[in-house]
């Protein structure tokens, strides 16, 4: 089993080489960077060149960038804009891309294989001008990516545009050809793990792994909530071409979050069968 971590973790820290360091001490040669600027500043170049120079040096490839959710350092308590690529208010979509292509242009100096975007904001109604403002806002930015070397791939989150069947009939419909980020917390969240997996399972090829109570998204550590792991690693396993379980974890502390309880959890995630 490929495991992976996000930075996620810790995101509300400047991303530096000692966070770094600690990653890899713990095992983790495959990562994803969560592009909150507090946490990675993309729009400094001093920032970016010195976390590239990082991977660079220690001939680590990163797998993922995640884009944007907020354009400030505070998620969006300072008055930042909410990243959604399915504004219908074309002010308010533009800026979005063009902060979400700002941390796409880190690719010209860290490299990255896919950029995760999410549909729309937590908890948004479905609408299908919404749908039409996504199709817009994605075809100029997998474009963009592309041009830099990066796969967009979509995100399940918890509302009514980025459920599984919707994403797949995005999909079907726009015929981007896009490809899944699977989250266990979100698909769990909307109706189970199982079920959303079996939808989406010919598209995935990265995942968001964590759990909840399915009360909120928590983000815990795998067997803190009520998530099915047994069942979750036979569908994981079930597919050609394994994925990476990529763990995004929010930070409760370190008795609850440290990375040596998390090669505990990983220990057990592998001997599940």
């Amino acid at each position: 089993m490929d495991f992976a971590l996000s930075t996620y973790l810790f995101s509300d820290e400047r991303l530096s080489s000692h966070i770094l360091d600690k990653i890899l001490g713990a095992g983790f040669r495959n990562m994803e960077i969560f592009a909150a600027r507090q946490h990675l500043d993309y729009h400094d170049p001093n920032h970016v060149r010195d976390v590239a120079e990082w991977f660079r040096d220690h001939e680590v490839a990163l797998h993922a960038l995640h884009a944007p959710l907020f354009s400030d350092h505070d998620w969006g308590r300072t008055g930042g804009l909410a990243v959604s690529v399915a504004y219908t208010e074309r002010r308010l979509r533009i800026d979005s891309m063009d902060e979400i292509k700002r941390a796409i242009e880190i690719a010209e100096r860290l490299p990255f294989r896919y950029l995760v975007l999410h549909m729309g904001l937590p908890e948004e109604e479905y609408d299908l001008r919404k749908l039409d403002a996504a199709l817009t806002s994605i075809e100029h930015l997998k474009i963009f990516a592309k041009e830099r070397g990066a796969q967009i791939l979509l995100e399940n989150i918890p509302n009514e545009l980025s459920t599984p069947e919707r994403l797949i009939q995005f999909i079907q419909y726009t015929r981007l050809d896009l490809k899944i980020c699977f989250d266990t917390g979100h698909a769990h969240l909307a109706g189970g793990v199982r079920p959303a997996f079996e939808t989406l399972k010919e598209r995935i090829v990265s995942t968001h792994v964590h759990d909840n109570r399915r009360e909120m998204d928590d983000h815990a550590m795998p067997f803190d909530g009520d998530i099915d792991w047994n069942e979750t690693m036979r569908c994981f396993r079930g597919v050609d071409g394994q994925f990476p379980v990529l763990f995004e974890l929010r930070n409760y502390g370190p008795e609850v979050s440290s990375l040596p309880r998390l090669r505990e959890v990983m220990g057990k995630l592998d001997a599940l069968r």
